[in-house]
């Protein structure tokens, strides 16, 4: 599956394909072979493969769910890096819906193909910005989206243990 993971103004295009037990992840054309292993709830113990002669080396990431549907803090070398990851070829198509984030309805939509875990809200229910809607699995993680600003619950598309598409929209707030 190819995505376009937004990083301050950079975007890069990374490509994850199982290859046996272990990902060949390919960012902005660079190839290398990585070991994932979950070692907590949001937390990734990584075996890092370059190829050639270089070493292999190994590094602990926590991913935690951001602010915004598609948005995450990433945990790495102590730092905090906050990402925005997308289905590649939505990038233009994100930027449009984030910038008209302050009017009219909110379509909060699934940012990758996965498994709805948790719906947290019902129809007529009053949120408020940053309130959890929903919880979705995607590539083993899960994920809860929030509510980007107050309102009211107009639509909830989905339930637990749905499969959705990446766009799917999943609820409506007014």
């Amino acid at each position: 599956m190819t995505f376009e993971i937004e990083i301050g103004e950079t975007v890069r295009t990374v490509t994850v394909q199982r290859k046996g037990p272990v990902l060949q992840v390919t960012v902005d054309g660079r190839a290398q072979i990585v070991d994932a292993r979950r070692v907590g709830d949001a937390t990734l113990s990584l075996l890092l493969a370059p190829g050639g002669d270089a070493a292999a080396r190994s590094v602990d990431v926590s991913v935690v769910a951001g602010r915004t549907s598609g948005g995450y803090d990433v945990h790495v070398g102590g730092r905090t890096i906050p990402v925005q990851v997308r289905v590649a070829g939505a990038y233009r198509h994100q930027r449009t819906v984030v910038s008209a984030i302050g009017s009219g309805p909110q379509r909060v939509v699934a940012p990758m193909p996965g498994k709805i875990v948790r719906v947290l809200v019902t129809p007529g229910e009053v949120v408020t910005a940053r309130q959890g809607l929903v919880v979705v699995e995607a590539m083993k993680m899960e994920n809860e989206l929030r509510a980007a600003r107050d309102g009211q619950v107009r639509a909830v598309s989905v339930v637990e243990g749905q499969l959705v598409e990446a766009g799917a929209v999943l609820v409506v707030i007014e």
